[in-house]
């Protein structure tokens, strides 16, 4: 962000203060459950900043006008129809058009042709590990997050909305996405096959040559095999605060903490007997189709690793009579219980929007309804995704199915459990030197862990040597 666009933002947000105190405005009508009333008050009508007592407002969510766009994937649809009667009903003079998008096709185009294409919604999601990119590249919007967040609820205060998910999307002393939704890997295990197999699914299954078939992990993509390295604490890419790069991968075998090389020799056993018995579970083509074949019931696989959204497919060929759902506790390596990042999404503004004082109110007011609270329950259903400003025991008391409770627990538990996820957009560099180092195994056919060890360190030292 420019000076001047900022000051020409800080110019448009006076104007509307007094603008909003002249005309005032009109409750939303109670039956439809504004963002501002499932967070304990009413619809405020000025515009954000601090109030009478020295804490900040919420944001305006009546008295809007305008027309905005907002990208949803088909699923999506319903949850955000009903969000959008929610604020258009409570603002005759507004509209808001669904434009129905992928969230990661919206992405490749704001890549290939920039935010000011029309084809690109004002209002659309962002995983938090593109936010650093997109700020850099001027694809976004800053919004008040501190607003947002009093008008929505559901945080203690903005000191806990930092330390979580909200705080993955503030840069310098700006915030370009509000809170979506929360991910982290779970355990999904069939409780037919674990019979089958003599398996005691109230103990941890651990990940072993001797469980390569029962435990159903593509460890050359690292977004699961980071839940094996964070369990040993190992370190792909750091960033240190004085801008430079560290890696565990750069040491030597020899000086690698014990616990790390015992990360290593696990995964190298089950590399290995992966390997050896022909499986294609280390195959970068094949691989993900090999876990989804192989959870079915009447095969080997005991637990695979995924997501809440997975859910549906592996339902499928599990049976859901047979599929029982826990947390990455109930897998573990070298003894030690997986963990994965905490991630998660954001709804972010189109940058084209900010000086447009009436889009920008509009597209804030819409992001807290969708981040409403009151609906978790729907926004789950429609869309798999799980809000982080809604506790675990309020998804229990909710309508949900005994399975998609399981799942909402795990991921929670899991995100908990989690460390923080890696966002500097460096990181981007890890992605292929993993996958290429894991499956270098494949030809060069290391004899031991040390050596597969010896492939990684190679590779991430002349990642490091292009970091410099």
């Amino acid at each position: 962000m420019n000076t001047v666009k900022k000051a020409m933002s800080a110019f448009m947000m006076l104007l509307l203060v007094v603008v909003l105190a002249a005309c005032g405005g009109q409750k939303p009508a109670e039956s439809e459950a504004p963002a501002s009333d499932a967070a304990g008050g009413e619809a405020t009508e000025a515009a954000s900043g601090e109030d009478a007592g020295g804490e900040t407002a919420g944001i305006p969510m009546t008295g809007l006008s305008g027309e905005i766009t907002v990208q949803a994937e088909e699923a999506w649809k319903p949850y955000y129809e009903a969000a959008i009667q929610r604020v258009t009903e409570a603002n005759p003079d507004a509209k808001i058009t669904i434009i129905e998008k992928a969230a990661i096709d919206n992405l490749d185009v704001i890549d290939q042709t920039g935010p000011d294409n029309a084809d690109v919604p004002d209002v659309f999601a962002i995983p938090a590990d593109r936010i650093y990119g997109m700020v850099e590249s001027e694809d976004l919007a800053a919004l008040n997050s501190e607003a947002i967040m009093t008008t929505v609820g559901g945080w203690e205060n903005f000191d806990k909305f930092n330390e979580g998910l909200g705080g993955n999307f503030k840069i310098g002393e700006e915030y370009f996405g509000f809170p979506m939704n929360i991910e982290s890997l779970i355990t999904f295990k069939n409780k037919a096959n674990a019979e089958t197999s003599g398996v005691d699914l109230t103990k941890p299954l651990e990940v072993t040559g001797e469980n390569y078939n029962k435990v159903l992990i593509p460890a050359f993509d690292a977004w699961y095999g980071v839940a094996l390295l964070n369990a040993g604490g190992v370190e792909l890419l750091q960033k240190n605060d004085d801008g430079t790069f560290t890696s565990d991968m750069t040491t030597a075998w020899a000086d690698l903490a014990p616990e790390k090389q015992d990360i290593f020799k696990a995964l190298f056993d089950y590399w290995k007997a992966n390997f050896d018995n022909n499986t294609s579970l280390f195959d970068p083509d094949a691989g993900y189709g090999y876990t989804d074949a192989e959870i079915a019931s009447g095969k080997n696989g005991i637990s695979r690793l995924g997501g809440a959204w997975d859910y549906e497919n592996i339902a499928k060929a599990t049976g859901e009579e047979n599929l029982e759902i826990g947390s990455l506790n109930d897998l573990t390596i070298a003894g030690k219980p997986l963990v994965h990042w905490k991630g998660g999404w954001a709804y972010a503004i189109n940058v084209r929007d900010e000086a447009d004082e009436g889009k920008m109110a509009l597209a804030q007011a819409l992001i807290a309804e969708l981040a409403n609270p009151k609906f978790a329950q729907d926004f789950f259903q429609a869309t798999g995704k799980i809000m982080e400003n809604v506790p675990a025991a309020d998804y229990e008391a909710m309508g949900l199915n005994d399975a998609e409770k399981a799942t909402v627990l795990a991921t929670i538990e899991s995100y908990e459990n989690a460390v923080a996820r890696p966002l500097f957009t460096e990181y981007g560099k890890v992605w292929d030197t993993w996958k290429n180092a894991v499956l270098s195994w494949n030809s060069v056919k290391p004899a031991d862990a040390e050596a597969a060890y010896n492939e990684l360190n190679s590779a991430f030292t002349q990642m490091m040597g292009e970091l410099k």
